[in-house]
């Protein structure tokens, strides 16, 4: 029986919910539904599921070529992992010895940070990444008076104006760059870094904050555990197995099927997707800011409107494989996982994972050593214009001056995320709340992703979760915990 004659065409099912988007907020959404008895039919407009999580083959072994890992520290994605069969799978890096190439050299990542803000200036002395004068001027922070952050402040902003720019510079960017694609200078302190943004409310020194979040990490259940998890074969086997669930619990999922009209109705709810025509109780709406905004324009104007100013990074990923006898000693007998580049040194990759190292599936050929890099952040993108050939040689030359890499790839790809990442500026947050509660008055209608709640998986799968537990309201079925 076709989605067009019918919302509810399984015996004992609370509803009929469609999904719009299959990346991993989508398919995490219907999951979530599945498990409280709805019936769900997702749509995705392109021709795979699993939006930024992707993987992929190079040289005849897997690689990811979007995410590579799940903060294991937060519950939902492990969670979900867990119940899509794929627990026996997870494991943590190999090694989690991280670096940062700057001022020159490479440099241990220092610890005793949160976000690339100190609490303990020993390992930084230690680690060469500041200069004397960029310690001093950390000391410095006892001499100011506290201050008045308001209700939202850049990270970048408000760390500088504390302990100076070189910590901005040559920690906190690389850090939150990694995450955001983004300028420290122009990300949300209160989104971002929430924990970060609560020690400098509370706090009239922000290094006594940091210490203050560090003891407490210390004592929480996980502290123990490794902080992030990569899967056996890569994160790219995530949405693949979620979807594979779905199916088995009955979801009917469809790729190359953009929607064109959200309508409401008398009983509920019309999706248009090129020749479907589906009747539905609920509706979650699992796409980028874009896409949503273009769908909620006559439902919810003023979300479009706040939708239509979220701004995107776009990136690039170049990953490679060499011929392990060829790699420098810094590089195949180092156990380093990578380095982060803080873009104040002028180089052009902003980071470089050494797969093989970090992830013990990725080095399990003794001839082949996989790494990548990546390239492009917000309001620096120009490397992106690069053809993809001349974005290998630009990763070689950056790796040939961070370790002494000489030997060419024998294989190569490039991954662009166009748009890729939500930007978080000051004020996301008002952002997201006025988007949510405009939608709040369409009963049945939820939103959620990466755009909302934070961008890593963890993240988007609780986003998912809440998104979901919304609509089942509306169906009189409580949502249902994993």
């Amino acid at each position: 029986m076709d989605e067009a004659d019918t919302r509810t065409d399984q015996p004992g099912r609370a509803g009929h919910v469609v999904v719009i988007g299959g990346g991993i907020a989508g398919l995490a959404a219907a999951h979530r539904l599945l498990a409280g008895g709805a019936q769900v039919t997702l749509l995705e407009a392109g021709p795979r599921l699993g939006g930024k999580l992707r993987g992929g083959e190079l040289a005849g072994a897997p690689v990811d070529l979007g995410a590579e890992s799940i903060l294991a520290r937060r519950p939902e994605a492990v969670a979900l992992a867990r119940a899509v069969g794929l627990g026996e799978a997870l494991q943590p890096p190999a090694t989690a010895t991280a670096h940062l190439w700057t001022r020159g050299a490479l440099r241990p990542m220092p610890r005793g940070h949160v976000m690339g803000v100190p609490g303990d200036l020993g390992p930084l002395a230690a680690s060469g990444v500041l200069s004397a004068e960029g310690l001093a001027r950390i000391e410095a922070e006892h001499a100011l008076p506290p201050a008045e952050i308001g209700e939202d402040i850049a990270v970048g902003e408000y760390v500088a104006a504390r302990l100076g720019r070189e910590v901005v510079d040559r920690l906190v960017e690389p850090l939150l760059g990694g995450v955001y694609a983004g300028n420290a200078y122009r990300i949300s302190m209160r989104a971002a870094v929430p924990n970060l943004f609560e020690a400098a409310r509370t706090h009239a020194l922000l290094g006594e904050g940091v210490r203050e979040l560090q003891r407490r990490a210390a004592q929480q259940p996980q502290a123990a555990g490794p902080v992030f998890a990569g899967i056996e074969g890569g994160i790219g086997r995530l949405p693949v197995a979620v979807a594979e669930a779905c199916r088995a619990a009955g979801a009917r999922i469809l790729t190359e099927t953009p929607v064109r009209e959200v309508l409401r109705t008398g009983e509920g709810w019309r999706v248009v997707a090129g020749a479907e025509v589906i009747d539905a109780d609920g509706v979650v709406l699992a796409t980028p800011a874009g896409p949503a905004a273009r769908l909620l324009d006559v439902l919810a104007p003023t979300a479009a409107a706040e939708l239509r100013a979220v701004e995107y990074a776009s990136m690039a990923l170049v990953t490679m494989a060499f011929r392990r006898s060829e790699l420098p000693a810094a590089i195949a007998e180092g156990g380093a996982s990578g380095f982060l580049v803080p873009p104040v040194d002028g180089r052009t990759i902003k980071a470089s994972t050494f797969s093989s190292n970090k992830w013990s599936w990725a080095g399990a050929d003794p001839e082949l050593f996989l790494l990548r890099t990546s390239v492009g952040r917000h309001g620096d993108e120009k490397d992106l214009e690069r053809e993809d050939a001349e974005l290998v040689e630009v990763s070689l030359r950056d790796l040939g001056a961070a370790v002494g890499l000489a030997a060419r790839p024998v294989a190569s790809t490039v991954t662009r995320w166009d748009g890729g990442l939500p930007q978080y500026p000051v004020g996301h947050l008002g952002r997201v709340d006025r988007i949510r509660a405009a939608v709040a008055a369409l009963p049945g209608l939820a939103v959620c992703g990466a755009l909302y709640d934070g961008v890593g998986i963890p993240a988007c799968v609780a986003s998912a979760g809440k998104a979901a537990d919304v609509v089942m309201a509306t169906l009189g079925t409580p949502g249902t915990d994993h």
